[in-house]
């Protein structure tokens, strides 16, 4: 019986030889789309990441943003034995390339260069040959010097010079083959000078296909009529009938690899199926590409992952992905003090599940890495799209389906709640007459002050019971919509609850909607007609440390008091007005929000649709910063979800193509300085960053002194955390020696005095 092994590694790094020694990775490298061989190791990429494994050594390494590589959408990768440079394409033209010395180039050539719509542009196969690159393209080929990483030539070889497909290339005799989408296999000479003209190409067999490579000195070439074929010198003849279509066709030099959707073939150079693989146990594996290495099959997955198996004894699977979340589309997190909790099924603006996720959860502890809770496991319950956690149990977590209802989760105890055991007052399936057809979307999730959880609940019967309360008794609640909404179908993004318990609910189309049930189930619509919302599309909300609820809405910011909902009918919000050189305008004017999130400091992280993050003053008034994929490790500028670690300051951005953090100063304040730590300490001569002095009080006064007593740095905190650069006053790093670090609390009668070391 076949079985998999599963090795384990932790993808979770600092990189501190580039200076990132603030951001951290948390990427899947399980949607491979490309394997490549080298004579000592394994290449692999994700669309977003390339990692390699030495077969000697078991050596592993990893690019991904927070170490320089910043694919667009990775489509195909090669590794050049000639000079150890791996080349990664990408759907829009751009080409990576990770140097010997594990630096990375950027070339931008094609996409700035080469006069085609920027649609053509997507690098489809890698080949080289003599020194050059030859680069298929959606446009035609180009050429690269591979020693000097320089653009040499770009042919458009269409049959009238026209930009074609081209999906891969080989070369044979020094004759170079291409084929085409349009015009079938078309020929060059390449020590025809004139080569750029189209006229010099002609056409070698205008049949379909769809691969080509070198083998055993001859061409064999992948038709889309599922089968492979090689070229006897006079006509092609059928070697390998794979029953599907073929995705990738490959060659080490002894071996012939083809890759199909359910099918890894290796032929050896009689063209004799040495194997044929169809599944990987305990998966249900859709294959992408494979290749062998030293007698080694590597086969990648669309969903899960990089795997090897023997091709002498193909009886044992080893799973050799680094370890990570099951996918880079990550739609929320939330950190608990034990586990970082992430889930994967999302919903369109429209707040449209389909079509339906069946990831499962994932989370994450420093002592496990990521593991995951599979779909089977979640009772099938699909796109699962929030989680929150209990405060008053950390680990007891809940999490909502889009289309299943709500799960409990507290250890290997599994619950899901839907319209069959909640009673009359509990969750609502969504009518559509036939009622075998149970489609139960549950959002929102919130604990309030007590202990009561909320939620959200499409309904479109009745009163539109949309709110729903789990409450700590076990009993269900729920609360109807009707004399507030104009929408029949009750679409609403993630809640909050203030100090008064009341529930602020975004609406896709009214505005903000306020609720708090013990003042007479009292109701107050924000909108754009009698609240000043910029639009009434809200898609998220945050109430800040000093009981301000930020809006962010589908074309800009607000913000109101929480407070004055008790004791007022309607209520007005504010835009926050910032000074740019002479001129006033609106913070986010316009923007399209997508997540707040405020830290332990009241500073508020915005994400901004196409807009990467910024992080603002507690007024708004100050950007503090602004993080995008082109001046950071951010993977994309398109953030789903923030969330912030309060202990450590940790700031999580979870995006459409992987997530990353960022280690700021944003904790949340002590309450007493008797956990005072500094850290690094010492610090040594390779350190770059700054020194954190954390576990402080709300505006505690920080002084640091040489050890004659000559202060060199003073401060007051915002939060728990603050830093220091090592300079004095800003000007000039400080000499090696013991600093002394004096905390006072802001009323005097708590104080504490820590040391740092300082190594040049």
């Amino acid at each position: 019986m076949k079985k998999v092994i599963f090795i384990l590694f932790i993808s979770q790094f600092f990189f501190a030889q580039q200076s990132n020694q603030l951001w951290k990775g948390y990427f899947s490298y399980n949607e491979i789309v490309d394997v490549e061989s080298a004579t000592d190791a394994v290449h692999a990429a994700t669309q977003n990441a390339v990692f390699s494994k030495a077969i000697a050594s078991s050596d592993l390494k990893i690019y991904n943003s927070i170490n320089g590589l910043k694919p667009e959408s990775i489509t195909t990768i090669h590794h050049s034995q000639a000079t150890n440079k791996t080349f990664a394409g990408n759907s829009n033209g751009l080409l990576l390339i990770i140097n010997s010395d594990g630096s990375i180039s950027t070339k931008v050539d094609i996409i700035n260069e080469v006069p085609v719509p920027p649609n053509k542009k997507r690098i489809n196969d890698l080949y080289e040959h003599d020194g050059k690159l030859y680069i298929a393209t959606d446009y035609g080929i180009s050429v690269m010097d591979v020693a000097t990483s320089e653009f040499i030539i770009t042919y458009f070889i269409g049959t009238s010079g026209e930009e074609t497909e081209v999906l891969q290339t080989t070369v044979l005799n020094n004759q170079i083959y291409a084929v085409t989408r349009s015009f079938g296999i078309r020929k060059g000479d390449l020590a025809n000078p004139n080569l750029y003209d189209f006229s010099q190409w002609q056409t070698f067999d205008a049949g379909f296909w769809s691969g080509i490579v070198t083998f055993n000195n001859e061409l064999v070439a992948m038709g889309t009529d599922s089968r492979t074929y090689r070229y006897n010198g006079t006509s092609f003849q059928q070697v390998l009938n794979q029953n599907q279509t073929g995705l990738k066709i490959k060659t080490n030099g002894t071996e012939l690899i083809v890759t199909t959707q359910n099918h890894v073939f290796v032929l050896n150079q009689s063209y004799a199926v040495l194997l044929d693989i169809t599944q990987i146990p305990d998966y249900n594996a859709i294959f992408k590409a494979a290749t062998v290495v030293s007698g080694i099959v590597y086969i990648g997955t669309e969903k899960d992952g990089l795997f090897s198996t023997s091709l002498a004894n193909p009886s044992v699977f080893e799973l050799m992905s680094p370890n990570g979340p099951v996918r880079n589309y990550i739609f929320r997190v939330k950190k608990a003090p034990n586990y970082l909790w992430a889930v994967y099924g999302d919903y369109s603006r429209q707040y449209n599940p389909y079509a339906l996720d069946e990831f499962g959860i994932s989370k994450y502890s420093n002592d496990n890495g990521w593991e995951l809770i599979p779909y089977n496991d979640l009772f099938q319950a699909k796109s699962i799209c929030d989680i929150v956690i209990n405060p008053t149990n950390e680990n007891q977590i809940y999490a909502t389906s889009y289309f299943s209802g709500l799960l409990k989760i507290e250890g290997e105890n599994i619950e899901l709640f839907n319209n069959t055991n909640t009673g009359p007052n509990g969750l609502e399936s969504i009518s559509t007459g036939n009622p075998s057809y149970i489609d139960i979307r549950v959002n929102s999730p919130a604990f309030d002050k007590n202990g009561n959880l909320w939620m959200t609940n499409v309904t479109n019967t009745g009163n539109y019971k949309s709110i729903k309360t789990l409450q700590t008794s076990g009993q269900w609640q729920s609360y109807g919509i009707a004399d507030v909404t104009t929408d029949d179908f009750g679409r609403f993004g993630p809640m909050a609850i203030d100090k008064n318990r009341t529930k602020w609910i975004p609406s896709i189309n009214d505005g903000l909607i306020a609720f708090n049930e013990n003042y007479n189930n009292k109701f107050i619509v924000i909108n754009s007609t009698n609240g000043n919302l910029p639009d009434n599309d809200v898609r998220c909300v945050a109430v800040d440390n000093r009981n301000q609820l930020w809006i962010g809405t589908f074309a800009g910011l607000r913000t109101v008091s929480v407070d004055r909902f008790i004791s007022s009918d309607e209520l007005t919000t504010n835009a926050i007005i910032i000074q740019e050189g002479d001129l006033a305008q609106e913070l986010f004017y316009q923007q399209t929000i997508l997540d707040i999130a405020v830290d332990g400091a009241n500073r508020k992280w915005v994400s901004i649709a196409d807009g990467g993050v910024f992080l603002v003053s507690s007024d708004g008034q100050e950007t503090i910063y602004r993080f995008t994929k082109n001046n950071s490790p951010l993977p994309s500028d398109n953030i789903n979800d923030i969330e912030i670690d309060g202990v450590s300051g940790e700031v999580f951005f979870a995006t459409d193509k992987g997530m990353v953090s960022f280690l700021g100063t944003s904790t949340k304040p002590s309450d007493s300085l008797s956990d005072v730590f500094v850290y690094p300490n010492p610090v040594r001569p390779n350190f770059v960053g700054t020194v954190k002095i954390s576990g402080l009080t709300d505006k505690a006064n920080v002084k640091i002194t040489d050890i004659e007593g000559n202060l060199v740095y003073e401060t007051t905190s915002s939060g728990g955390t603050i830093e220091w650069d090592t300079k004095a006053f800003g000007k000039h790093k400080v000499a090696s020696g013991v600093y002394m670090i004096f905390v006072a609390s802001e009323d005097a009668t708590d104080s504490t005095v820590k040391k740092v070391m300082i190594i040049r």
